[in-house]
């Protein structure tokens, strides 16, 4: 959206959701994970993560395991995967014991629980803007569509998906 804004191509634009990254683990795990550093423990052989050069998720990851320090000790670990939800399939299917993923799709599955909400002070902020293409043939419905994603009750639909309205 910010290429887009600086172009000039936006007519209007906010900010409207957040997510967050949380760390999933199969939903029989009796493993407690205060910080994402216990990742290091010999307990997990195997924690994936979205390939950071394709998935944002994975950039994410990498951001808060890098701000821990463990980004480097935990290489021989990782397991990269081409989206959030082949994460989430390694964490049900036990290829896994532990995955990053955000809040909204760990909400999607009963086979994972969420083991860890990752402080957002350590990667950067997960945020869904929306907005209006000044070029678009249809700005009339744009603008409604605009307006309706921010009333009260698209809120409630949006949160009851895991998603934070944005301030």
């Amino acid at each position: 959206m910010k290429a887009l804004v600086d172009e000039g191509l936006i007519s209007e634009s906010k900010q409207l959701l957040k997510n967050q990254l949380v760390l999933v683990v199969p939903v029989s795990s009796k493993t407690k994970i205060t910080s994402i550093t216990l990742l290091t423990d010999k307990a997990f052989k195997k924690v994936a993560v979205g390939q950071p050069e394709s998935v944002p998720a994975g950039q994410y990851a990498q951001q808060s395991l890098t701000a821990k320090k463990v980004w480097d000790t935990l290489q021989s670990k990782l397991v990269f995967a081409k989206d959030v939800r082949q994460v989430l399939s390694y964490v049900e299917t036990g290829n896994a014991d532990a995955g990053f993923v955000y809040k909204t799709d760990a909400l999607t599955s009963s086979k994972v629980k969420i083991a860890l909400t990752v402080g957002a002070h350590v990667h950067k902020a997960i945020n869904y803007p929306v907005g209006i293409v000044k070029e678009s043939d249809h700005q009339a419905e744009a603008k409604a569509f605009y307006n309706y994603v921010q009333t009260k009750a698209a809120g409630s639909i949006f949160t009851s998906y895991g998603f934070s309205l944005a301030d």
